[in-house]
């Protein structure tokens, strides 16, 4: 399916992530890790495929970075830690990532209780961490009951205080350091329309700009919510151009002042656009043809 969404779209707009994490079968840990470091390898060229590990607390962590960068360090685009709770965890990571010859493998960071919610600049700050994930499930049973269930579902998730100040909290910490903050899960999988409103919340509202899904049914939606509109894209090309003829000197565009400030933010907005496959005006599509952006960020 990813091989397919890259070619309908013209970059890839989805990675994938094999779970050693929950996916592992309680004493199979070792046995799970080389199936993971298999299917890895077996990734096509441009395919982008990562790995969740177990916690840096957890006796299979060490095993399961060792056996999987060894299997396929040259097919990861980088490895996902879980229950990071602070820095510690980002360094012991970082070290077990050096040994197994793994050194500028990016690390994502699952923020999952209140502590790391604490350390999120932290963790943000660390060169090696790409990005910081938010933990729905498992953020509302670290408050032992103290959290209802409906915090978990696509719409409680946006109204518990505890849980919105969470995903403020990572997304604010990661726009600090440069880093891109994923959003959640939304469980109700045959759901698209709940799923497309979650989206749109995360990326409209608390300054997401990746979300995870867990169906394949969950993607379209997801690049729907965070793509920007085409008359978006069509007001930030037209203001760019006006402001390359200026020698990105300041304009005056249909009567509003633009300078090097909102400059900036039209020209993060067709890279999102190009990121989430929008089509581009030709007249600025060439300017991302030769930037070789990134095609996940």
């Amino acid at each position: 399916m990813q091989a397919e969404l890259t070619q309908e779209f013209g970059t890839c707009v989805v990675d994938v992530t094999l779970d050693c994490e929950d996916g592992a079968p309680v004493g199979l840990e070792a046995e799970h890790a080389r199936l993971v470091g298999g299917l890895a390898a077996q990734a096509p060229a441009g395919a982008r495929v990562a790995a969740r590990v177990h916690a840096a607390s957890h006796p299979a962590f060490a095993n399961d970075v060792a056996t999987i960068v060894d299997l396929a360090a040259g097919r990861l685009c980088h490895v996902m830690l879980p229950k990071v709770e602070s820095l510690d965890d980002v360094l012991a990571a970082d070290r077990a990532l050096e040994r197994a010859g793994a050194p500028g493998l990016p690390l994502h960071a699952l923020i999952e209780s209140p502590l790391a919610v604490k350390h999120a600049f932290d963790i943000a700050a660390h060169p090696r961490v790409q990005s910081l994930s938010f933990g729905l499930m498992d953020f509302v049973s670290a408050h032992g009951g103290a959290i209802p269930a409906h915090a978990m579902t696509s719409r409680g998730q946006f109204a518990h205080p505890l849980v919105v100040r969470a995903k403020l909290e990572i997304a604010a910490a990661c726009h600090a350091y440069g880093k891109v903050p994923s959003h959640c899960v939304v469980t109700e999988f045959t759901d698209p329309a709940a799923m497309q409103a979650a989206a749109t919340q995360a990326s409209q509202e608390l300054g997401y700009t990746r979300m995870w899904s867990i169906h394949p049914s969950q993607i379209r939606p997801i690049l729907r919510a965070f793509a920007p509109a085409m008359d978006e894209v069509q007001a930030a090309s037209q203001i760019l151009l006006a402001a390359e003829t200026a020698q990105w000197a300041p304009i005056s565009h249909g009567g509003v002042l633009h300078d090097r400030a909102s400059y900036r933010f039209y020209w993060q907005l067709l890279e999102r656009a190009h990121r989430t496959g929008v089509s581009l005006p030709p007249a600025v599509s060439h300017w991302f043809d030769a930037c070789a952006l990134n095609s996940s960020f």
